[in-house]
């Protein structure tokens, strides 16, 4: 935190308050107001993984740029400290779904020549591996679904049977799910990571961004619900998806399930071992 520190003298400003802010697993998060007015949302980690918010931060800039979402701006970055503007969140207004919605399919139409990332980011305190990829089943093969099987079998959260059921998943990728161009993803799009600011935007936080397939980034949002009707009808009129995605939801969000056996343990496993056994 020296850095920060310094930074703050180099502002010639001061804490001169700091609210703990509730939520979140990988990160410790607080309100900071500051001798000159400013409010600040600051995350800090007791055990920093050492690049979790560069790449963060890094995430929240590729999304502004987009100029379709709202992100808090980035203020200050560092290896132990990640400094955000605060905006502070609002009761949600009647059309929020239907904005947010039509905000994700305009950033779901910024296409990129390859899938993966300029630097891997991190889904929780999970790293995901970004390397630029051509074929979108061989990235989501190799840099998704086996690389958190392998961590989970080794840490014995999935047995090799299960690991091989999840092999067969993977060659049989390209009769499951259609094929599709790689756009910008928030890459963790839950219902917790998303709210309204005070002039009536959608605001999205704590990305896991990557260039993918579109349809990963709806499927998330099924997992632990909170996404309306109007969503869904909104995000369809500005950017359509192919007919049946609904039937993969669950395909896609099997990483996402991994991930959780890999960050909580053997609670996610049943659901993991039911998604396997649905597609094998």
């Amino acid at each position: 935190m020296r850095d920060f520190e310094q930074w703050l003298e180099n502002q010639r400003v001061n804490i001169i308050r700091r609210m703990p802010i509730a939520g979140g697993d990988t990160a410790n998060s607080e309100r900071v107001l500051l001798s000159d007015g400013r409010s600040l949302f600051v995350k800090t980690m007791l055990k920093p993984i050492f690049d979790i918010f560069r790449a963060e931060a890094t995430g929240l800039e590729a999304l502004n740029d987009s100029g379709v979402l709202s992100v808090p701006e980035v203020i200050y970055v560092d290896h132990q400290v990640l400094v955000l503007e605060y905006l502070e969140p609002v009761q949600k207004c009647i059309n929020y779904q239907s904005l947010l919605g039509r905000s994700l399919g305009l950033l779901h139409q910024q296409e990129k020549a390859h899938f993966g990332f300029d630097i891997d980011t991190y889904c929780g305190a999970t790293r995901q591996p970004n390397t630029a990829t051509s074929d979108g089943y061989e990235f989501y093969i190799n840099c998704r679904y086996l690389f958190l099987a392998e961590i989970c079998l080794a840490r014995g959260l999935l047995d090799i049977k299960d690991v091989r059921a999840l092999e067969t998943i993977c060659r049989r990728l390209p009769d499951l799910i259609p094929r599709q161009r790689p756009v910008l993803l928030h890459g963790d799009l839950w219902s917790g990571n998303v709210y309204q600011d005070k002039v009536g935007k959608p605001v999205l936080i704590d990305p896991a961004v990557y260039w993918g397939w579109p349809e990963a980034d709806i499927a998330m949002t099924h997992l632990f619900g909170g996404f309306s009707t109007e969503f869904y009808d909104s995000y369809e009129q500005t950017n359509p998806v192919e007919n049946g995605w609904r039937g993969r939801v669950d395909l896609y969000n099997l990483w996402h399930l991994l991930n959780h056996l890999v960050l909580f343990g053997e609670g996610y496993r049943e659901s993991v071992v039911r998604v396997i056994e649905r597609y094998r």
